[in-house]
């Protein structure tokens, strides 16, 4: 397993991200207010230059209204 952010799990997790923002109807700024984070937070998780943690991929699918296992291949 890889600690690069640029392993390939890692690259399917934020594609399911925007994916899910994407299904749900809801830009990133929506997201950052709902999650209490600039929009710039959410756009470098989702460019890939961010690491979230399981705790903060819990918030993401709760917002997207997704199970963990969506994010996760």
């Amino acid at each position: 397993m890889s600690n690069s952010i640029y392993s390939q799990d890692h690259k399917y997790l934020i594609e399911q991200l925007k994916k899910a923002r994407k299904e749900a109807g809801l830009g990133q700024v929506e997201i950052a207010k709902k999650l209490k984070k600039s929009q710039s937070y959410i756009s470098k998780i989702e460019s890939g230059q961010r690491r979230i943690d399981v705790l903060q991929l819990k918030q993401f699918a709760k917002l997207y209204k997704k199970v963990l296992n969506y994010f996760v291949k």
